[in-house]
């Protein structure tokens, strides 16, 4: 069955680009496109799509719509995914965005738009329940947090650091594994030391996940760039 998509971004150019991309792609339908806020919440009521894939900005007042629409979709539709694509590369952005959970959502850089199998790969991933952030947001995060020295990320070897930047981008521990060539174990005593260094210990195994994940995209309010 085809994952039906709707569209949001306040550029037509954009929109068709999108649309354009994703038609091209097997069993993915776009089923709306919308400029604004107001007309994609508006679209969800009416198509009911899987996934939405939406810019960071857009009217009415151009400031983080999309991280408003995955709000407001996880309270009143928590079953639809929502892919942000952002041309900033600020990880505060994908900390709001994963605050109230990382299932089903995605921030993705602008400039990804134009490769079709990454941009088919998140819009599935998030149809399926999981998550995904853009590999330059998780390369800044591990050079900022890592150099703070009250981190407890600080204490995380190279390999550690690299686990759990694919836990924050909802990897599984399966898909981990073969990203990373460990085998399950490898990654369980990993995962596990993680963890321990970031006392999530006696969180239940969902929470630590998610908290791991959330502090992993933390950033240093002092230290914050400009949009």
């Amino acid at each position: 069955m085809a994952i039906r998509v709707a569209l949001a971004d306040d550029s037509l150019l954009v929109r068709e680009g999108l649309e354009q991309v994703l038609g091209s792609q097997p069993d993915i339908d776009v089923v709306a496109s919308c400029a604004d806020l107001p007309s994609l919440l508006e679209a969800v009521e009416t198509v009911r799509p899987d996934v939405v894939l939406t810019d960071i900005r857009m009217p009415p007042s151009r400031s983080d719509e999309g991280i408003q629409a995955a709000t407001e979709l996880r309270r009143s539709h928590p079953s639809i995914g929502v892919v942000v694509l952002s041309q900033y590369a600020e990880p505060s952005y994908a900390l709001a965005l994963l605050e109230h959970g990382t299932d089903g959502r995605g921030y993705l850089l602008k400039e990804r738009v134009h490769d079709g199998a990454e941009l088919r790969s998140a819009v599935e991933t998030v149809a399926e329940g999981g998550s995904v952030i853009d590999p330059k947001v998780v390369e800044l995060l591990v050079t900022a947090r890592t150099r703070a020295d009250d981190s407890p990320l600080a204490e995380l070897t190279p390999r550690e650091r690299e686990v759990l930047a694919e836990i924050a981008q909802g990897k599984s521990n399966a898909a981990i594994g073969k990203s990373l060539v460990l085998t399950k174990r490898s990654v369980e005593k990993h995962i596990n030391s993680i963890f321990l260094k970031l006392d999530l210990a006696d969180a239940d195994s969902v929470s630590k996940r998610v908290k791991a994940a959330l502090l992993f995209l933390a950033e240093e309010e002092d230290g914050r760039p400009s949009p």
